[in-house]
């Protein structure tokens, strides 16, 4: 068997409302989904992290850098592509956009070799520990309002979100410290005692701003405080780890498995939050858990994207085993953006349908059994809403 072409897909469209966090805002969902193709009629599906012009600028790389690599390899050789590539790369970047680019292609070509097999992702990482995830919301996003409109706007939402059936809500900040802990308030306020929540800065504090942040939260008793100062800032986050009792959590924006060595050596994270569609796919997440675990670091995946990302990241949950393991093991859980994205709930010829899910199932989310990764895009929703570039 041979890969006769990659292509990338950008889709994008309007969403019904601008969203924030920290960083920006913005008012358009945007995925990068690969289509993997070999010479005996198997095709892959793998995903890209990163939006709108970052998507754009990775499908030149996934069709004008890596394509001409790996064509006319056989697609079973995902040890092998995964090192050409990165090898012929890492002079022009070792971390970002050629790793996420990457990510898509290695997460296709993993689909590849389950449908080859027959067998489902999870069972060619080695099985499932867990034959359902517990998931999390988040939402309480950051809009153009007042201080005392969000603190109204996250109450109910947070109370909305564990009302739908989740285990746990996330939140976003970036008002700036003290506004920011009367938005942690009405969350706390929203969640009552109902479950679980979790603060996202999206790294936009110093240190000495996320210790004034991170001292309310152990308070509020919030469960973790995820990237609360710069991803670069190894020194602060060891710092606000020993200085505080939330769990500090982060990650997401380290790819590969030097990059995450440097974090875990550190011991700066409570929780490390890997994203498979960006650190260089599933091959190298596998490298990453392993080092983690090695560490005694729990894992929580990073999840942001299409239902392509979803389901990928339920096999990987499935198979990650229980860290440090005994009768009752703490569990890792799967992150559910709840604001709108019809490429997660829409792009399937089956959909996930992980809200009604988790509203029938106590909280917890079935994983895929199909052969790799067990879902399905449409064709002609990815016509629909694919764009050029």
């Amino acid at each position: 068997m041979k890969i006769t072409a990659i292509k990338s897909h950008v889709l994008q469209y309007d969403l019904p409302e601008e969203l924030g966090y920290s960083q920006q805002f913005y008012s358009k969902r945007t995925a990068h989904l690969v289509e993997v193709s070999t010479d005996e009629g198997v095709t892959g599906w793998g995903e890209c992290f990163g939006p709108g012009p970052i998507a754009i600028a990775n499908k030149g790389i996934v069709e004008g850098v890596i394509a001409p690599m790996v064509v006319g390899m056989d697609p079973m050789d995902r040890d092998v592509i995964w090192h050409k590539v990165y090898n012929l790369m890492r002079d022009h970047g070792q971390k970002g956009m050629p790793m996420q680019s990457l990510s898509g292609v290695d997460i296709a070509l993993w689909d590849i070799s389950g449908k080859i097999t027959g067998q489902p992702l999870h069972k060619l990482i080695g099985g499932a520990h867990r034959p359902t995830i517990p998931a999390y919301g988040y939402g309480m996003m950051l809009k153009r309002e007042s201080v005392e409109d969000h603190v109204a706007r996250f109450t109910d939402e947070a109370a909305a979100i564990l009302d739908m059936g989740f285990i746990a809500t996330k939140m976003k900040t970036g008002l700036g410290p003290k506004d920011d802990v009367r938005l942690c308030e009405a969350v706390a306020k929203g969640v009552d005692g109902k479950g679980r929540f979790m603060v996202d800065a999206n790294h936009c504090y110093t240190t000495s701003d996320a210790f004034y942040v991170g001292r309310a939260l152990d308070e509020m008793g919030a469960y973790w405080f995820e990237e609360p100062v710069a991803p670069e800032d190894l020194d602060g986050y060891r710092e606000l780890r020993a200085g505080l009792k939330v769990n500090i959590s982060g990650g997401e924006a380290e790819f590969g498995r030097w990059g995450w060595r440097s974090i875990l050596e550190n011991r700066g994270l409570d929780i490390a939050q890997p994203e498979v569609c960006a650190l260089g796919g599933i091959t190298e997440y596998l490298r990453v858990l392993a080092l983690c675990h090695a560490h005694f670091t729990p894992v929580v995946n990073h999840v942001w994207g299409s239902a392509i990302a979803v389901a990928t990241n339920l096999h990987l949950l499935a198979a990650m085993p229980p860290l440090p393991g005994g009768l009752n093991p703490w569990e890792p859980m799967l992150e559910f953006d709840t604001t709108h994205n019809l490429f997660r709930d829409d792009l399937l010829t089956v959909p996930l349908d992980i809200q009604a899910q988790v509203s029938s199932n106590d909280g917890h989310v079935t994983v895929p059994t199909g052969p790799g990764i067990g879902v399905t895009p449409d064709p002609e929703f990815i016509k629909r809403f694919e764009i050029s570039g």
